[in-house]
């Protein structure tokens, strides 16, 4: 019927086996799902996140799968902190041979609000960690013979929604970034792909964000008038970062259900 979910069945990417991934933001919401879709597939996963209880919370409830992530408690906006993290992964596991650059904060602001610092802390939060992560995994993955880097972008200011944009300046230029990632780092077989969701029913955007009178206009929206589970982005992550999208590269795959505005 529509507007109801399905349970969501992942495929098997055998090839995502043993693999050893970072998820930013992996703590809550689509980056909580994609944290256990890789376990899922018996990948090694660290997850970073400022979330501690919700992080611990995952962490604990897949300590008996085959790999149990590892949750490091990680401010990406303190780039010596990044660095180090990045440091310590390589040392212990190995290098990273997926990067999931998930987090972010979509919060809302007005135009006369915004300071300087304001500008300089949501660009921190959104943007700047999607390069310098990828930059410290890039030696790892040039060494090994490939890698894979998804970075997330937003449908938010393809819609133009109001009271974002900061958030839709750094998500617009995310998708800029996978195109200079992905040709820079083409040719030692790293691929760079833009994931962007559209509206997903996570905890917070439900409980912050949307009113039952924003639910049906965006029902009303997409053209398929069915809700995107976090599930739903995590199985596009999973085909993006395995060996059946080995020719996909710099390219941006939308998650929408075909949303074109309110």
């Amino acid at each position: 019927m529509a507007g109801e979910s399905k349970k969501l069945v992942y495929a098997t990417y055998h090839d995502l086996k043993d693999k050893r991934v970072v998820v930013t933001g992996g703590g809550t919401g689509i980056g909580a799902a994609i944290v256990e879709a890789f376990v899922s597939q018996g990948a090694q996963v660290t997850f970073l996140d400022i979330a501690d209880e919700a992080s611990q919370a995952l962490a604990e409830r897949l300590k008996d799968a085959a790999h149990p992530p590892r949750f490091i408690h990680c401010d990406l906006t303190q780039l010596d902190t990044v660095q180090a993290v990045f440091a310590d992964i390589e040392r212990t596991t190995g290098a990273v041979e997926i990067l999931i650059n998930n987090a972010a904060n979509d919060k809302r602001h007005e135009v006369k609000d915004v300071t300087p610092q304001y500008w300089d802390d949501s660009l921190a939060t959104n943007l700047r960690h999607h390069f310098f992560c990828a930059q410290a995994v890039a030696p790892g993955m040039k060494a090994a013979g490939g890698g894979v880097i998804l970075n997330f972008g937003s449908i938010s200011w393809y819609l133009a929604l109001p009271n974002l944009a900061l958030y839709m300046t750094a998500k617009a230029a995310i998708e800029g970034l996978t195109r200079g990632l992905a040709r820079d780092l083409g040719k030692d077989g790293i691929r760079v792909n833009t994931v962007i969701p559209g509206s997903i029913k996570t905890e917070k955007q439900m409980t912050m964000w949307y009113s039952e009178e924003d639910e049906k206009a965006i029902m009303a929206a997409q053209l398929l008038p069915q809700r995107i589970e976090p599930e739903d982005v995590a199985a596009l992550t999973l085909f993006l970062s395995s060996d059946n999208a080995a020719r996909c590269t710099g390219r941006d795959y939308f998650v929408d259900a075909g949303w074109y505005g309110a």
